[in-house]
């Protein structure tokens, strides 16, 4: 009886082991990595973006998505041979978007931080920016220092608002968050903000093409790295826009590209 008691126990625990080590095998095929191979099932990569980041990613006057990331993103997608797919995120909430899989990726001038690496796949650095504080043409502000005291604007949700808020300037001032920083400057251009916080790349480009009278003030706060954003796991999909960039550094490809956008090639693809 004894034996026959312990027979039965020893199989009823083969048995577990076996459930177990089925299971096993399961868990490891779902977290196979497919992810390029989902994009080029589906035809279509998923950008996310916030379309308002001039020059990088915006819609222009005829309802287009356009920009410097946009016209990079196209080329990469035709190489890979798929369609691009641009869709508008909350910039708040970009990180969620891509979690749920409502986008394959961030690609919108976005800066590198910690936070950000610990979240999402970056990809290698592809742009220098360089966060700085802007006015109006006619504000009496020649530096930060002026602005003390004063009301200074950031997107809701970016690195600008980060960095100025640890910052010994931004406990000196008011920091008010936007959506965009369309909205930002709009509020500063009607007087309601003395200044807004933001990339360098996207106040010249507003200075210069925009013919905004907006002035960037002599002393910013850091510089910075764009790099685009994916899910943790999709090292396949990665790697694969990544050996693309390359490829198209190489044979001048991003470098016009570029130069369109910004009058020379100012892109650190390697």
């Amino acid at each position: 009886m004894k034996k026959s008691f312990i027979a039965r126990v020893a199989c009823v625990a083969l048995s577990a082991m076996m459930l177990m080590t089925g299971c096993g095998k399961g868990d490891s095929k779902s977290k196979e990595d497919n992810s390029l191979q989902k994009v080029k099932d589906a035809g279509k990569l998923l950008l996310g973006l916030d379309a308002t980041f001039k020059p990088m990613g915006y819609t222009d006057e005829n309802g287009e998505i356009v920009g410097f990331d946009i016209d990079v993103a196209e080329e990469v997608c035709k190489r890979m041979g798929v369609k691009l797919e641009k869709v508008g995120i909350n910039w708040d909430t970009k990180e969620m978007d891509l979690d749920a899989g409502t986008i394959d990726c961030i690609w919108n001038g976005m800066s590198v931080n910690p936070e950000r690496a610990e979240k999402m796949n970056l990809s290698d650095p592809y742009m220098n920016n360089d966060m700085i504080f802007c006015v109006n043409a006619d504000s009496a502000a020649t530096a930060s220092k002026d602005l003390e005291g004063k009301k200074i604007a950031v997107q809701n949700g970016s690195t600008a608002q980060t960095l100025l808020s640890e910052s010994d300037i931004g406990k000196k001032c008011q920091i008010v968050a936007y959506e965009t920083n369309l909205n930002a400057l709009m509020e500063m251009e009607l007087g309601l903000v003395d200044a807004v916080f933001l990339d360098s790349i996207v106040a010249n480009y507003e200075i210069g093409t925009g013919k905004k009278a907006y002035k960037v003030l002599p002393d910013g706060l850091s510089s910075e790295e764009y790099a685009i954003g994916f899910r943790k796991g999709d090292q396949k999909l990665r790697d694969e826009v990544q050996k693309i960039l390359s490829e198209m550094k190489a044979d001048g490809t991003l470098g016009e590209i570029s130069t369109k956008w910004f009058g020379s090639d100012i892109t650190t693809v390697k």
